[in-house]
């Protein structure tokens, strides 16, 4: 069984890494360079055109996988804080449940812990609420095969300039033929592009910021509620500065 000294020595590492680790991956969501991909495949014209080679770029960070570790570090660190809150509060004290649509998630937390978890969710919500979403303007997929959102391909022609001469005035025998030279766009071939994103829908961060805010004023009440317990008046002044004084 482990020991409330044992869990005293740990919760500081653990909190300390966790916090350096959520750091990085709130890092990594900042760079949009990350999270974006494009597949490029040329098509020539005809069979003697010229042959260009496909183009690529993966996407390197998905927000399902981001958000997928903050939720397993959140929740070691949410686990050792608990353990030890628990522990030291005892069984009686100022305690509360955390409701929610009437039901408990957590039962009989004590008022230590719902200060903590208060601040811990308020920073949760402004990690949320930064997460990087699908740009509006495409019509998104998601591949269930790579798990990453993808944009229907889009069709652009490639073309090369031309040279044509346009004879305006044929030549005479007092003056010479009159040319324009003029360039043309003639198709060369078509790009076809697929744009990649390991953003999510926005529809999914708005409904995490509510879930997140709903819980945010379950815990507030709850800690309202536990600081509303009746207390036992303690008289412990007196007999221990009444030793040091000699009185």
């Amino acid at each position: 069984m482990t020991k409330l000294n044992q869990i005293l020595g740990i919760a500081k590492g653990v909190r300390t890494r966790v916090y350096s680790e959520l750091t990085q991956v709130d890092k990594q969501l900042a760079k949009p360079d990350l999270l974006t991909g494009i597949s490029r495949t040329y098509t020539p014209k005809d069979a003697e055109g010229e042959q260009i080679p496909p183009e690529s770029k993966h996407v390197q960070l998905k927000v399902s996988d981001a958000l997928e570790t903050i939720r397993k570090k959140t929740v070691e660190v949410f686990d050792i804080v608990a353990t030890q809150e628990f522990a030291n509060s005892g069984d009686s004290g100022a305690r509360a449940d955390i409701v929610i649509d009437d039901i408990a998630l957590v039962p009989s937390v004590p008022v230590t812990y719902l200060l903590f978890l208060e601040k811990q969710l308020v920073d949760l919500r402004t990690v949320i609420g930064r997460l990087p979403v699908l740009d509006p303007a495409y019509d998104w997929t998601l591949d269930t095969n790579t798990g990453v959102y993808k944009t229907a391909p889009k069709t652009t022609l490639r073309t090369t300039k031309v040279p044509k001469a346009f004879v305006k005035y044929e030549a005479t025998k007092e003056h010479p033929a009159q040319v324009e030279v003029f360039t043309e766009d003639v198709v060369q071939g078509s790009w076809e592009v697929v744009a990649f994103s390991g953003a999510i829908p926005d529809t999914e961060r708005i409904a995490m910021l509510e879930r997140v805010e709903k819980l945010i004023n379950a815990v507030k009440l709850a800690r309202e509620a536990a600081n509303d317990v009746a207390v036992t008046q303690q008289h412990v002044g007196d007999p221990l500065l009444s030793y040091i004084f000699n009185a």
